[in-house]
């Protein structure tokens, strides 16, 4: 009994020793703490100063206040690159005196091959000079770089890239016009510039955390996520920290334009800054598709007798357009059509689209794989990186224009083909449900699927309508997109802008 006495006591002194080292560790942690704190500080500030030093040695030699916009991939030929292009046209023309400079990562092209892309891609032309800083370390914001935790890799090698960018030119406004919010604290707090950003899609939102939580498998959950609880708790974890950590650094923009009612409803709830954002619509070149009579397109039955339908699909072949849907929905059509006159042979599906990268050429080939695989590759025509010119008259001759990316943040494309006079069928989501295919002075506008089954069936409907119902849903369709032209984006873009440029003069 002694002994066990003594064996408690010996315990509680050893607890007691350790309490009283853990104790006398505190006050040198804390000290520790403030002391790295301020060096911290020390570094931050002391970057501040040579940055802002290095601009006002520019600001000495020129006086003209420059306005700099981070998009890496300028030279692609998306919809974030129209806006791109359509918000530096309508600043140039209202504030002739500022200058204007572009972050780009694109490697082996000029910017006069760079303006020129733009000119025969979106037919959009500058009335003043750009100047392209070219950035050497693009492949730090490629999805390929990081096989793993691809949200938070990317979101890292945007601050570096940041970093090279703003080392390489210091601006007096900054505007990331692609998505990169992380570059958003480094330009404001170390480069000392106003700050805004023009969203597209959040990087992450609350329906990938559903995706996540409902263990499906969708684009960036893998399959062995999926089945397995514990990973798919992790990831919902990992997420939810990376959204709070993404919202701190969105909310850093002085002013926040989003491109749609989806986007605007994730922004809020992440960047939490109601007061600094609102919707702007992206461009649209509905203008060069609306001087086109429809009627010209259609002469009592002409539609029908038509010895080929063109079903098109405009967008980049990127993983989330699914462009796999497409093809799959196309062969459930063509085996529901048969053969004989009308049938199967009289349908064609195009896919035209821009190839940003090596990943992306790699997927078009995949896709054509696809097609020899279910036996409709002699239908089925890709056009890659398409001037223009080109992709008019596509839209012009097609009869269905075809949309499936699930929670397309607007759609850009859709709008295209609606102008041009197609009879869009889109995904039953995102920005095409909310703001574009809806009903216009009580009529219909186009048609919304979902699934194989359900695209192949709007498919077929579409086809069978009657030439005058097909033309009353197309003037209907047509006469709704005015309100995503390059003139009302040019309004609301610059209303938005007006308080950032009002501090440059």
């Amino acid at each position: 009994m002694a002994g066990h006495d003594h064996h408690h006591d010996y315990l509680s002194l050893c607890l007691c020793d350790l309490i009283r080292l853990l104790w006398s560790m505190v006050l040198p942690c804390v000290y520790l703490s403030l002391v790295l704190t301020l060096l911290l500080f020390l570094l931050v500030m002391g970057v501040r100063i040579w940055l802002q030093r290095s601009r006002k040695a520019r600001l000495a030699q020129d006086s003209t206040p420059t306005v700099a916009f981070f998009h890496p991939y300028c030279n692609a030929g998306g919809g974030g690159e129209r806006v791109l292009w359509c918000a530096l046209r309508a600043l140039q023309n209202r504030y002739p005196n500022v200058s204007f400079v572009v972050y780009t990562g694109d490697q082996g092209v000029t910017g006069e091959q760079i303006l020129e892309g733009a000119r025969q891609r979106f037919n959009i032309r500058l009335p003043h000079q750009v100047t392209f800083i070219f950035l050497k370390n693009r492949l730090l914001v490629e999805a390929s770089s990081y096989p793993h935790f691809t949200l938070l890799g990317q979101s890292m090698g945007s601050m570096f890239l940041g970093w090279e960018a703003l080392t390489a030119f210091v601006p007096d406004l900054y505007m990331d016009s692609m998505g990169y919010a992380f570059t958003l604290p480094i330009f404001r707090y170390l480069g000392g510039c106003r700050v805004g950003s023009y969203v597209h899609y959040p990087t992450v939102s609350t329906d990938m955390l559903s995706v996540v939580r409902e263990r499906n498998p969708r684009f960036n959950n893998a399959d062995y996520v999926s089945a397995n609880p514990l990973l798919s708790t992790a990831k919902v974890m990992y997420y939810c920290a990376f959204a709070l950590i993404y919202g701190l650094a969105g909310s850093c923009s002085d002013v926040v334009m989003v491109n749609s009612t989806w986007t605007l409803g994730h922004i809020l709830a992440l960047w939490r800054t109601p007061s600094r954002t609102g919707v702007v619509y992206p461009p649209c070149d509905v203008r060069s598709f609306l001087n086109i009579p429809l009627e010209d397109e259609v002469e009592g039955e002409g539609l029908d007798d038509r010895k080929c339908h063109s079903i098109v699909s405009v967008g980049q072949f990127r993983p989330e357009k699914d462009h796999q849907l497409q093809i799959r929905a196309f062969r459930k059509l063509l085996d529901r059509k048969g053969v004989g006159p009308g049938g199967r042979e009289s349908l064609r599906l195009v896919l035209i689209g821009g190839c940003r990268n090596q990943e992306d050429d790699d997927r078009v080939l995949m896709l054509r794989g696809l097609c020899q695989e279910l036996g409709v590759t002699e239908r089925v025509e890709f056009k890659l990186n398409v001037p223009f010119d080109e992709l008019k008259r596509e839209l012009v001759d097609a009869t269905i224009g075809l949309h499936t990316m699930w929670n397309e943040h607007f759609g850009i494309g859709v709008v295209e083909c609606m102008a041009a006079g197609t009879v869009i069928l889109a995904h039953k989501s995102g920005g095409p449900k909310l703001d574009i295919v809806v009903p216009y002075e009580g009529g219909q506008t186009g048609f919304l699927a979902d699934s194989e089954d359900s695209y192949a069936a709007a498919m077929e409907t579409i086809l069978a309508l009657s030439p005058s119902a097909r033309l009353e849903i197309r003037r209907n369709a047509r006469r709704s997109v005015d309100r995503f032209s390059d003139q009302e984006f040019d309004a609301s873009f610059l209303s938005s802008m007006e308080y950032l440029m009002g501090k440059l003069e």
